[in-house]
C-alpha cells in the first residue's frame, strides 16, 4: 500500500498506532453494595455540551463494570502527573479492597472519587452501547469539580509521560 498503513491489521498494529494519540489517565470509581470498586482507564471522551453527555468503554469481563451498571453512576477521576502510583494500582486485578488500601476518597453528589484529582465528573448511565469486546458506556454529567491548574497525568506509547 502506498499511504504506508500495513495489512492485514493485527491486533498490535492497532494498538500501537492508537498508542501515539496522548491521552489522560483516570480511575473510575463507584460504590458498589460491599464497598468502592474502581479501575483504570484512558478510554473516555466527551461526547455533547448540550445535554453534558460523556463515555467510558470497559472491557465486558471487567469486574467494575456490574458494579456501575448496578449503581447507575460512577464518577471519573482525572489523575494528576504526581497520581502515577495510583493510575498503576487500580490498573491491576487486584480485589477492590486492595486496591482502595490506605486511598483518600471524597464523595462528591454521593459517589466516591480520588481524593486531589485534577478533575472529577461524575455521571449517571443514559445507555450502554456493545462495542467488541468492550462495553460503551454513556453518561449525563450530573457534578464536576475541576483544578485548571494540575498538570494532568499522560500516557503515550504504552507508558506514563508526556
Amino acid at each position: 500500500m502506498s499511504d504506508g498503513l500495513q495489512a492485514p491489521l493485527s491486533g498490535r498494529a492497532f494498538r500501537d498506532a492508537f498508542g501515539a494519540f496522548a491521552t489522560g489517565v483516570a480511575v473510575v470509581t463507584a460504590a458498589g453494595p460491599d464497598g468502592p470498586v474502581g479501575l483504570t482507564t484512558n478510554a473516555l471522551t466527551s461526547v455533547s455540551l448540550d445535554p453534558p453527555l460523556f463515555l467510558v468503554c470497559f472491557a465486558k469481563d471487567s469486574r467494575t463494570l456490574p458494579v456501575v451498571r448496578d449503581a447507575g453512576r460512577l464518577a471519573v477521576s482525572i489523575l494528576r502527573s504526581s497520581q502515577e502510583s495510583m493510575a498503576a494500582r487500580f490498573a491491576t486485578k487486584h480485589e477492590p479492597e486492595h486496591k482502595f488500601h490506605g486511598i483518600v476518597l471524597d464523595d462528591l453528589a454521593g459517589v466516591p472519587a480520588i481524593a486531589h484529582a485534577a478533575a472529577v465528573i461524575v455521571g449517571e448511565i443514559t445507555e450502554i452501547h456493545s462495542g467488541g469486546d468492550h462495553d460503551i458506556v454513556v453518561l449525563r454529567c450530573t457534578d464536576v469539580r475541576s483544578d485548571p491548574d494540575a498538570e494532568p497525568l499522560l500516557f503515550v506509547h504504552g507508558r506514563f509521560g508526556g
